[in-house]
């Protein structure tokens, strides 16, 4: 993760995570290695072969049937004795400890899961399921808790707390310590074999409490009970009986239906701090504290009844039986949680079982629905993963109980009753191998016991994934009397992964189920019939018989005229018939349906006379599909409301009433409303089914039907408070002060939290809660009394404060603020922020009240914590941190800090923009702004088929790049240092470590492990170790170019990789005169004189190799051979010349071709045999097809774009050929070439808008060639100079090495002028020059290695031709050819820049112009000669060839230099062509530039000063040119960038100046006139030195410029110079983009809302329609253009159309003109306008009232006009 001593690297965190992986894996060495020693013997086992016994574990051999059995050789066991210490234990063992936020907590200690192999932590094993071993344990403990002296007596310690131990196992002994009377021993055995991950112990001063045994279940004959113990810790005691009592009955009902307990005793110890909230090993169940309850605990009793049974049924199944295999483990699991089901259905009755599994099911078909495995993958050997263990965990008992169902009905047995005993037998018989069941043995299992075949079974239910979705309809055939009902069956699974075979060669999703569903129909006269029905496909019509002749022979049947009569004793008080009566309706005997005025009360509604004689008409009653719960599956059935009604009140199962409630919620009728309250009112329904009514009710509360469901669900909760005096009171007027709460009766207690639930969910049409609600659910909280009620009202209060926050909150999207600009904002009223304030005052009392009262485990103050946080989430309250804050502190009870985490994170993270991003892209609604600059380079074509799949693919990709890029998150400084060190901690939990790594995954990009390969290092340039043979002379074609030939010393024979450094400035030589030159003397470094020159000479030792700039590399004509810079690697696709932006353009378009739909018969070649083409190749000569497009794409064959599209079009061109016109084919390629033109069009129009640097031109031809001297070496001859009388640019500065000829004479190709300069040493300015005329002191700038001193005017040496040459030759050219793009790029941008900085530089121009004419005044007497050179100055000399990329203004005068005719011809435009026409004419004659003199004609001039710094062009005839407005400065945006700029890790060397001394680059602040960093723009943005935005950008530029200027290519300061600035371009656009202020938005969105609600702006909400209006000629007298309204106006705010507030108002004025100016002034359209017009300015007014004074402080320091200069 990081060296020794640095700290751990977050990108890192891939590695870490494998090796964690890595880790955990099972290996064959394990993790301690035992050497055996020689003299331990194997021996036989003496008693394997006296008695033949067998081990237990071993695998049996396959045996011949009707052959005795003979047994195998078993050797005595080795006994290893491993003596190991523990000290603070990594894992798997917790010491709760008192600390100072625990000061009162008692001290204990107990093993714990809080990795799935945690074991190995604490004792040395094999640590898995499948290795299992008899245990001894002794623990060795202090005798007491406290610690004692040790003359206190040891009888009699009545204060001291003795300390227990319990294991797993049963306890042999528990004596004194023979030799420390303060301590005890306790023994432990296990004689079962057991795994280590099932065993447990616990230390510390528990509380035993012995539950007691069953008496009826004692007093059976031949039974025996089982110990059961359980422990707590002190304090506790009076909640352990309470809590645990009911184990014993768990215990009797599992022995008695499926066998004896496995083991000899069973523990419940429950301890602090439990990872989780059970861990069940062998005898022995570890359980959290939270578990424990008192006698007044009603909800938590349910819960821990369910916790602890199932912990019980683990003993079974899990500890006992373990799964073969993991895939396993649904079976194990699921087999304990289906033996609890029954037990609980034992316990609260066969309604609350069926009522459980129905809504189970609906939870597992609404998560089967694609996303999710099969619950057994026998090709799956991992563990299953922690996301779909509980989806595992809820189908599997499912599962099982289908298949009970199955076996029960199909076979001979009674289902699983009798498989599950025979299954647990066998595993304490010893019959089951090992204990582990496979699935296959437990279907075959099955199949032995009941002859049922389950293959098909298995396949669907426990092999495949998915979920039948079902659709029936039933209509009534008068003709065949029968009943013929529609079955349509999907799966959406299945449907999920229809087209991605991966996923269903995985998951395995089952197409369609098989089966048989049991339907009911009650017919007319109230008799249920059952049918069968076999479902093999997918859509079946099926015709059930009808028993019933006649459809109203149910008014005369004895059944019929029985239910009247009983109907009618009931009426007259017959309490038997009242009772049998009841059976039959539910609802029978009710008083408000008795009573008319009850009914007017209540507002019962009755069925009208059409429904009625609908009713009597009806064939049947109702009809049940799936009567006996044997599918898991969701059925939607069509039938009558008054059928569902009927289902409601008589079906006596509480699955049929439950779909009957779900059936009737969505049919909101006033009728539904009266019959699910009198569902509510009912006590014989169970207890859930009335709670599900009264949610319910919500539906009904509508404004269709007047609120009469919220009218209902007041009516009901009255029974709980004080009736109000008068009967006929409005009830949504009425205060609810509730009665003393009495919460004996448990179903009414259920049934008042779900009607407080049911009330708080009810919502006007905008989202908003009705006010009505809300203070309905304040004076809950307000007028509570718990004072006589003998249970605790904790959970109850926690149910009102969650349904107070839920109705708090608006459900509409606006509600959550700003995310949805689009949306009206719902704003909060003056009602709506009081009713919120009287909440929170509640729930604060409570909070406070909960402090000194606590509730059980403080769920009150977690629901508080729970409320703050939707109100912060929502924004009604202000996010503050000391509402969570000190609650996250230890002292707190767990689950109140995991709340307060909770919202202290939760709300934090709503209101930065992350949240915001990622609901927008949730919503589809993210901006192409997110994507990379260049990844975007093919426009939007509205082909949005192929776009969705992308978008689809990337939308998680789009998430982690928002995660990633912000500030708070992925580049929070935070996160990233301490995220990492936090995993690597060794104390931090298991499941910790994991979610920091996945947190990891999603917020910082890892860095790619390089795998371990064997590397070979290939040098980038031949290194020479001897002299090379001598080869043939090569002739090197070099360009034509105007170029200085200059002399070199010998070059290296050997070509080395250096380390690149900063430029050396090397000796020049004594000034020598020239013939057409003038000489030009300057001071050398070094003493000696040298001679400098273009030739080649004999290979000599190396001197010290210099470093070429980057300039002097690319604008050089000629190469320099002894640089070390690396040759560029050019990508294989670029090889032929291909940019990099048409590269990018065709791999898009191809990637595109081959996704298209009409490409099937391009994408490969065509194959006569397999296409049935024989004479394909006699018709056509160049196939092509899109694989061949592709290789000769990558292999880079194409040299530009066209030949790209030549190819394709090439192809479509064959395509037509060989097909008909007509045919499929012949389409098809039509088509596809279609789509290939939209596609090209984009991409040259793309490319054309962001043209790629332009390449150098093709090199003209080679010079005439001087014959070598030897032929044993390679002679270069001079390049001539390029005279063309074409225009030529203006000439630019450019950096060459400098020298003359020797003896002045011409070169051996003569045909064109050569410019010669020969360079003056330190001595110049004592002896006069040859030459009449100098020019001001110069130094030459030479890129070159010393050399010795030569003879003065000896010829070069000849060069040797050691090999390298061609190398360096083609290494220099493409390092040419890259920088030349780099510069013709960088030139476009600046030239883009170049008027709006020369209008905010006027001043400075100016100043710079006059300095410069004052140096110019000199240089004007010397045109054609320079003066001799004065000592106490020096410049640089550059020779100019043709124009680099603008560079930055240079403040002082320096003296000109000599400047040549460019060597390119370009064209222009104005008089700037006359004067480069007239500089071709004669291209050797020298002028200087005269201070501010334009208009002339120089052959070649000088560039003033200014321009000759800042690289800019000759100056032109002075021209007008346009003014610029320059932006104002911005501080806030600048700090934004600059923080932004320097947070890049790259930027470290751009954060403070250039010290030449400390970082080594002596003569920086001569080559670079104008240093620039980061910290002096933060300096001068501080001291306000910046006007203007640009003056911004052109210091930030001028630290690129410079560091490419001072730098060679390809260095690191270039590569951060690079990333820089690209992250500069990036975030440059942002801080210069013109919009409204967030706040300013904000502000005209609420005026825009108020405006549209008033009602005096209704003409102008939406667009005028002239047809529907009846004004024809609208849009004559107002232009489209022009027209305007409110919805078009609120459109424009929203996406950001409007740059200022004025520019807002002038289109409410244009709206309002158009309608004076087409309706008139005193017309009723033109009064509302006027009125419309002073209602907006009244709006606008109170808005800018608030905030008036704080804009003029920040507009006044803009408040100076900008200044406006001319360019140029």
């Amino acid at each position: 993760m990081g060296g020794a001593g640095e700290a751990p690297d977050c990108h890192k965190h891939a590695e870490l995570k494998r090796k964690l992986y890595s880790a955990m894996q099972e290996c064959d060495e394990g993790e301690l290695s035992i050497a055996m020693p020689k003299e331990s013997a194997v021996r036989v086992s003496t008693q394997a072969s006296s008695n033949g016994t067998f081990s237990e574990t071993a695998t049996p051999e396959p045996q011949t049937p009707g052959q005795p059995t003979h047994p195998s050789t078993e050797y005595a066991p080795i006994v290893v004795n491993i003596a190991y210490s523990l000290r603070n234990p990594v894992d798997g063992f917790e010491f709760v400890v008192p600390n100072d936020a625990y000061p009162y907590r008692v001290p204990h200690a107990y093993t714990t899961p809080s990795s799935p192999d945690a074991a190995r932590c604490w004792v040395p094993c094999l640590d898995n399921q499948w290795e299992k071993c008899t245990w001894e344990f002794e623990f060795v403990v202090p005798r007491y808790l406290e610690e004692r002296t040790p003359g206190d007596d040891d009888d009699e310690a009545p204060d001291c707390t003795p300390t227990m131990v319990v294991c797993s196992g049963e306890l042999v002994e528990q004596v004194a310590h023979p030799y420390n009377s303060n301590k005890t021993i306790f023994v432990f055995s296990q004689t079962t074999l057991t795994s280590v991950q099932h065993i447990a112990f616990a230390a510390g001063p528990f509380h035993l409490y012995q539950i007691p045994s069953d008496i009826v279940a004692e007093d059976a004959p031949g039974s025996s009970q089982p110990p059961m113990y359980a422990f707590c810790l002190p304090g506790l005691e009076s909640q352990l009986a309470t809590s645990t009592t009911f184990l014993r009955s768990a215990m009797s009902f599992y022995t008695s239906e499926f066998g004896s307990y496995p083991f000899g005793s069973f523990k419940l110890v429950f301890v602090d701090e439990m990872p989780t909230q059970r861990f069940d090993s062998a005898t022995l169940s570890l359980v959290t504290s939270d578990f424990l309850h008192g006698e007044d605990a009603i909800d938590q009793a349910l819960e821990t009844r369910q916790a602890l049974s199932h912990a019980l049924a683990c003993q079974w199944s899990g500890i006992n039986i373990i799964p073969k295999t993991w895939s396993d483990i649904w079976l194990t699991n699921g087999l304990s949680l289906f033996i609890n089901g029954l037990f609980l259905r034992k316990l609260f009755g066969n309604n609350d079982y069926r009522f459980k599994l129905k809504k189970d099911m609906q939870r597992v078909t609404e998560w089967d629905i694609g996303a999710m495995p099969p619950i057994c993958q026998p090709q799956i050997l991992d563990p299953p993963d922690a996301a779909t263990l509980p989806f595992i965990n809820l189908k599997s008992p499912l599962v099982l109980h289908i298949l009970d169902r199955k076996l029960g009905k199909s076979g001979t047995s009674l289902g699983l009753s009798r498989v599950l005993p025979k299954i647990f037998l066998s595993a304490i018989s010893g019959e089951l191998q090992n204990n582990a069941l496979s699935t296959h043995a437990f279907l075959r299992t099955c199949r032995k016991v009941s002859g049922v075949d389950l293959r098909t079974f298995a396949e669907q239910w426990i092999y495949g994934s998915g979920c039948p979705s079902f659709g029936f309809s039933a209509s009534f055939n008068r003709k065949k009397m029968a009943v013929e009902i529609t079955m349509r069956q999907e799966c959406p699974a299945h449907g999920a992964m229809e087209h991605n075979d991966v996923s269903k060669a995985l998951l395995k999703p089952v197409k369609f189920f098989e089966g048989q569903m049991t339907i009911r129909i009650h017919e007319a006269d109230g008799t249920p019939y059952e049918h069968v029905l076999d479902i093999r496909s997918a859509f079946k019509r099926y015709e059930v018989p009808f028993n019933t002749k006649y459809k109203r022979v149910r008014r005369n049947t004895k059944r019929y005229l029985a239910r009247q009569a009983a109907a009618q004793a009931a009426a007259e008080g017959d309490a038997e018939a009242a009772e049998a009566i009841g059976m039959i309706d539910m609802g029978f005997g009710l008083e408000i349906w008795e009573k008319e005025e009850e009914r007017d009360n209540w507002k019962v509604a009755d069925w009208t006379e059409e429904d009625e004689s609908t009713m009597s008409g009806a064939t049947y009653e109702w009809i049940r599909i799936d009567a006996d719960f044997e599918w898991i599956a969701s059925s939607k059935f069509e039938q009558p409301d008054f059928m569902w009604v009927s289902q409601l009140q008589r079906d006596r199962d509480v699955v049929a009433q439950l779909e009957a409630i779900h059936a009737l919620a969505e049919k909101p009728t006033a009728i539904v409303s009266s019959t699910l309250t009198k569902a509510v009112l009912v006590t014989n329904y169970y207890y859930r089914v009335r709670c599900e009514a009264a949610l319910a009710l919500v539906s009904c509360a509508i404004r269709r039907i007047d609120f009469l469901g919220l009218f209902h669900l007041f009516k009901l909760f009255l029974r709980y408070c004080y009736e109000p005096e008068d009967p006929a009171q409005d009830l949504f007027a009425h205060k609810y002060v509730p009665k003393p709460n009495d919460f004996t009766d448990f179903p009414e207690y259920f049934v008042r939290k779900a009607l407080i639930t049911a009330i708080s969910q009810v919502r006007f049409e905008n989202g908003k809660t009705p006010g009505v609600v809300r203070q309905f659910l304040i004076d809950q909280l307000r007028y509570n009394d718990n004072t006589a009620n003998p249970y605790s009202d904790g959970y109850y209060i926690c149910t009102i404060i969650a349904a107070a926050s839920f109705a708090v909150v608006s459900t509409a999207p606006p509600e959550r603020g700003e995310l949805l600009p689009a949306e009206t904002h719902i704003e909060q009223n003056q009602e709506d922020m009081e009713l919120v304030k009287q909440t929170r005052i509640e729930v604060d009392r409570y909070r406070s009240m909960d402090r000194l009262i606590p509730s059980p485990h403080n769920v009150v103050t977690t629901a508080a914590m729970e409320f703050y946080m939707a109100l912060g989430a929502a924004n009604l309250i202000p996010n503050h941190p000391k509402i969570f804050f000190p609650l996250t502190r230890q002292g707190n009870y767990m689950h109140v800090r995991i709340a307060a985490f909770d919202g202290l994170f939760l709300t934090k993270w709503y209101a930065p923009q992350i949240m915001r991003l990622a609901l927008l892209a949730q919503m589809g609604e993210m901006k192409a702004a997110i994507k990379e600059a260049e990844s975007l380079l093919i426009e939007e074509d509205g082909h949005g088929n192929e776009k969705t799949k992308e978008s689809k693919k990337s939308e998680l990709d789009s998430w982690l790049k928002i995660l990633r890029k912000d500030r708070e998150l992925g580049k929070n400084e935070v996160v990233r240092e301490f995220l990492l060190p936090i995993a690597l901690l060794p104390d931090t939990d298991h499941e910790v470590r994991w979610c920091l790594l996945k947190l990891a995954d999603l917020l910082i990009r890892p860095v790619e492990e390089t795998p371990p390969t064997v590397k070979i290092h290939i040098p980038s340039t031949p290194v020479i170790e001897a002299v090379p043979p001598i080869n043939p002379p090569i002739k090197a074609k070099l360009p034509q170019r105007i170029t200085v030939k200059t002399e070199v010393a010998p070059a290296p024979s050997k070509l080395r990789n250096s380390s690149i450094s900063t430029k050396l400035k090397l000796p020049g030589t004594p000034a020598v005169s020239s013939p057409r030159i003038p000489s030009i003397s300057v001071p050398p470094v070094a003493e000696a004189p040298v001679k400098k020159g273009v030739s080649f000479a004999q290979p000599s030792p190396p001197p010290a190799i210099s470093h070429v700039s980057k300039k002097d590399k690319a604008r050089s004509s000629k190469p320099v051979p002894a640089s070390p810079t690396k040759p560029i690697a050019v990508p294989r696709a670029q090889s032929g010349g291909l940019t990099f932006q048409d590269l990018k353009g065709c791999q898009n378009a191809l990637k595109k071709l081959q996704a298209n739909k009409h490409a099937l018969f391009f994408l490969h070649p065509v194959d006569p045999v397999r296409d049935h083409a024989p004479n394909y190749f006699s018709v056509i000569e160049n196939p092509m097809d899109l694989s061949t497009i592709a290789t000769k794409l990558k292999d880079g064959k194409y040299g530009d774009r066209s030949q790209f599209r030549d190819d394709f079009k090439l192809m479509i061109a064959n395509a037509k050929l060989y097909n008909l016109a007509g045919s499929h084919v012949h389409n098809e390629a039509n088509a596809f070439e279609t789509f290939f033109d939209k596609q090209w069009a984009i991409i040259n129009k793309t490319l054309e808008r962001n043209p790629a640097p332009t390449r150098p031109p093709p090199p003209p031809p080679p010079a005439p060639k001087a014959a070598p001297a030897k032929p044993t070496h390679r002679i270069l001859p001079p390049v001539p100079a390029f005279n063309d009388p074409s225009p030529t640019p203006p000439p630019v500065p450019r950096r060459v090495a400098a020298s003359a000829a020797p003896n002045g004479k011409p070169s051996p190709a003569p045909t064109r002028p050569t410019i010669k300069l020969r360079v003056g040493g330190q001595n110049a300015p004592e002896r006069p020059a040859p030459t009449p005329s100098s020019s001001k002191p110069r130094k030459a700038r030479i890129i070159e290695p010393p050399a010795p001193e030569p003879v003065a005017d000896a010829p070069p040496p000849p060069y040797v031709d050691d090999g390298s040459y061609d190398i360096l030759q083609e290494v220099l050219s493409i390092e040419q050819e890259k920088d030349e793009k780099r510069r013709q790029q960088e030139k476009r941008e600046r030239e883009r820049e170049r008027e709006r900085e020369r209008a905010e530089k006027e001043r400075k121009e100016r100043e710079r112009e006059r300095s410069a004419s004052s140096s110019s005044s000199k240089r004007k007497k010397t045109k054609e000669r320079l003066s001799p050179p004065e000592p106490s100055t020096s410049v640089t000399a550059r020779i100019i060839s043709k124009p680099p990329k603008a560079e930055p203004a240079a403040a002082p005068p320096v003296a000109p230099r000599i400047v040549a005719p460019a060597p390119k011809p370009k064209k222009d435009k104005g008089s700037g062509e006359t004067s480069r026409q007239s500089s071709v004419a004669n291209p050797l004659r020298i002028s200087i530039n005269k201070g501010k003199e334009r208009e002339r004609e120089p052959s070649v001039a000088y560039p003033s000063p200014t321009s000759l710094e800042s690289g800019k062009d000759e100056p032109k005839p002075k021209k007008k040119a346009p003014v610029v407005q320059a932006t104002p400065v911005n501080e806030k945006k600048v700090k934004e960038v600059l923080k932004t700029l320097t947070k890049v890790p790259e930027a470290a060397i751009f954060l403070r100046p250039v010290d030449p001394v400390l970082d080594g680059c002596p003569t920086y602040l001569e080559e670079i006139a104008h240093p620039m960093d980061f910290g002096t723009m933060g300096g001068k943005l501080q001291g306000g030195e910046y006007d203007t935005m640009e003056d911004v950008k052109k210091d930030v530029e001028l630290i690129f410029a410079n560091c490419r200027q001072f730098n060679p290519p390809l260095t690191f300061p270039i590569t951060c110079t690079e990333i820089v600035e690209k992250v500069f371009k990036k975030e440059w656009p942002k801080a210069m983009e013109k919009k409204l202020a967030f706040n300013e938005k904000r502000g005209l969105q609420g005026v825009v809302t108020n405006l549209i609600k008033d009602n005096v702006s209704w003409v102008f909400r939406e667009p005028v329609d002239p047809v529907l209006l009846g004004i024809p000629t609208y849009f004559d007298i107002i232009p489209h253009k022009d027209a305007r309204d409110l919805k078009t106006i609120k459109q424009k705010l929203d996406g950001d159309k409007y740059d200022s507030i004025e520019a807002f108002e002038a289109d409410i004025e244009l709206m309002v003109q158009n309608a004076l100016k087409f309706n008139g002034p005193d017309s009723e359209v033109g009064v509302l306008a006027t009125q419309l017009r002073q209602r907006f300015y009244e709006l606008l007014n109170g808005w800018k009232s608030s905030s008036v004074k704080k804009r003029k402080d920040g507009d006044g320091h803009h408040s100076q006009p900008s200044k406006k200069v001319k360019t140029v």
